[in-house]
């Protein structure tokens, strides 16, 4: 039991260090990795609530629209598709306008309109361009009402421009981490160099040898993942308390849940990788060279 007790404090105490420092690399992975997420999802939900309005002609009715509205159904780029009666957009229009346009022309000069929203992938330009002509092709439709082209133009490129940097900033956030991780698992195993000599002067094999340095530390690396996980999963449980509830707008769970996973196979890998590199490096040394 004494033995048992002395073998786990050891542990800990040596990869404390390594646990300590891997946590704090892979909570700013965690942080670059939500954000570029996040950013992506909103991207698209942006995207998908640009609205276009299908004005119909003066002399189609309301059924007519809505006969008109079960044919484009079929159509790829429309989604959530919508009538807007005669009734309904004079309403509107009085809601708006405080104007009762029935009232001024005797009738409701208003034409039914179908409103929908567009997958992602067509919201740029040249779809929208094509988009517009197929409907004004169709029978009963007098006009197509798309958001301006230069608002979408923009927009692309504001949202490509902030994509491009997140994605900068994590290949160098992994690239750093990935060194950093590095030179704090070599030196664990720097200091057990003497003990990887010896193990080789009584015989021991290389994978003998180099199992336990590349499992301790893959374990130290996956607590560290874990511990960095659950400081997101936290900070993200108490952000609507400290008045950031738009957090858990922008960061759902599922996309958390997957970046925690990330983080616990990303801090086993890297450090698993790195103990196998120190370790095979002292393998190769000499007795005087392990002075150095």
């Amino acid at each position: 039991m004494k033995k048992g007790k002395e073998v786990k404090i050891s542990y800990w105490a040596a990869h404390a260090t390594t646990i300590v420092s891997v946590t704090l690399v892979l909570l700013i992975i965690g942080i670059i990795a939500l954000a570029t997420t996040s950013a992506r999802q909103e991207t698209r939900r942006l995207k998908e609530s640009l609205e276009i309005s299908v004005i119909m002609a003066d002399s189609v009715s309301n059924a007519g629209a809505a006969a008109t509205l079960g044919h484009m159904r079929a159509l790829p780029f429309c989604r959530n598709l919508r009538l807007i009666t005669r009734e309904e957009a004079l309403q509107a229009w009085k809601n708006d306008t405080g104007e009762d346009l029935e009232a001024l022309f005797g009738v409701n000069p208003l034409s039914p309109e179908i409103s929908f929203t567009m997958p992602a992938a067509y919201s740029n330009p040249d779809s929208l361009a094509r988009i517009s002509k197929l409907l004004l092709s169709q029978p009963g439709v007098e006009d197509v009402a798309t958001p301006d082209s230069q608002l979408v133009v923009t927009m692309n490129s504001n949202i490509g421009r902030i994509s491009l940097i997140l994605g900068i900033i994590a290949v160098v956030m992994l690239i750093i981490s990935f060194v950093l991780i590095n030179n704090t698992v070599h030196l664990t195993i720097y200091a057990r160099r003497f003990i990887i000599h010896t193990m080789q002067l009584v015989g021991a094999t290389n994978g003998f040898i180099r199992r336990p340095f590349v499992w301790h530390n893959c374990l130290a690396g996956i607590i560290a993942g874990i511990i960095a996980a659950a400081i997101l999963g936290t900070a993200l449980a108490l952000a609507p308390q400290a008045g950031f509830a738009g957090l858990g707008v922008l960061v759902e769970w599922p996309v958390y849940g997957a970046t925690a996973a990330l983080l616990i196979i990303l801090g086993g890998g890297i450090c698993a990788l790195a103990a196998s590199l120190a370790t095979n490096r002292y393998l190769r040394k000499e007795y005087g060279e392990l002075f150095r």
